[in-house]
């Protein structure tokens, strides 16, 4: 048995009460939006998820930390599970389908499982290090994900979340020209942008400034289908505030292009 498949199944499990509260609070007439201290919304789902899901782990896994978007750090030790009840709480809020739960799981610096689910997009992905990345409806009834075969960036399709992140990191105008450079570019945004580079649907995904809990379920998700997961030094993992996601065969040329421009 896999190291952390009994990890995976508590995911799935969590991802499924998840959707069961995300999906009753989506589009409801009465549902409570408030603005957090750094002005993003937050939803009375997004609060009820994370709470649910901190509740079910202490009992579960009682020795094992949790980061979470709402409720911070609690407990100590080197495994951590990574939440955010909701990836994309603005399209949530205005009725758009593309949001998800995130749950990862990490042991020391290193994410070892990961669930991201989008119950209104009707789909799920995850991944448990050295098992492969799958998309599908549950375990038993999965496809396996892999990264395209896209060597240069003039056939690539890009992914970002917006243009104003790169302004203010002072890498505008080299973001502009890689945008330029593709062959393709969207802003399908959040959660979406990095699922798809595991599809094999877009082979670079960005972005400028980003929290632990958006990417750690997503990155070894990229990483198990066989792509790469840096900050935008380079730097291997989820956890240096900004995010690029490849093919793999793309990688280096991203990172050049974007450090031509960064005053960071």
């Amino acid at each position: 048995m896999p190291a952390y498949d009994d990890d995976l199944r508590l995911a799935h499990v969590l991802a499924d009460a998840a959707d069961s509260t995300t999906m009753t609070r989506f589009r409801a007439q009465d549902l409570r939006v408030e603005s957090k201290p750094d002005l993003t919304p937050v939803t009375d789902a997004d609060r009820t998820v994370e709470e649910a899901i901190r509740s079910t782990l202490k009992r579960a896994r009682p020795r094992d930390a949790i980061t979470g978007e709402e409720y911070g750090e609690s407990g100590h030790g080197p495994r951590r599970w990574v939440i955010d009840p909701i990836d994309g709480t603005k399209n949530f809020v205005r009725g758009v389908p593309v949001w998800a739960t995130l749950i990862a799981l990490m042991d020391g610096e290193d994410v070892v499982a990961g669930v991201c689910s989008a119950p209104a997009l009707g789909r799920r992905w995850w991944a448990a290090v050295g098992t492969g990345a799958y998309t599908g409806k549950s375990l038993a009834a999965a496809s396996r994900l892999a990264v395209s075969k896209v060597t240069d960036l003039t056939d690539a399709s890009m992914s970002y979340s917006s243009y104003q992140g790169w302004e203010d990191r002072g890498c505008g105008y080299a973001f502009l020209d890689l945008t330029k450079t593709v062959w393709r570019s969207r802003a399908y945004g959040d959660f979406w942008s990095y699922t798809l580079v595991a599809e094999g649907a877009v082979d670079v995904a960005c972005e400028p400034e980003v929290n632990l809990y958006d990417l750690a379920a997503v990155a070894i998700i990229v990483e198990e289908a066989g792509g790469r997961f840096t900050d935008i030094a380079g730097n291997p993992g989820p956890g240096g505030g900004s995010a690029i996601a490849t093919n793999g065969a793309l990688h280096e040329d991203v990172i050049k292009r974007l450090a031509a421009g960064s005053a960071s």
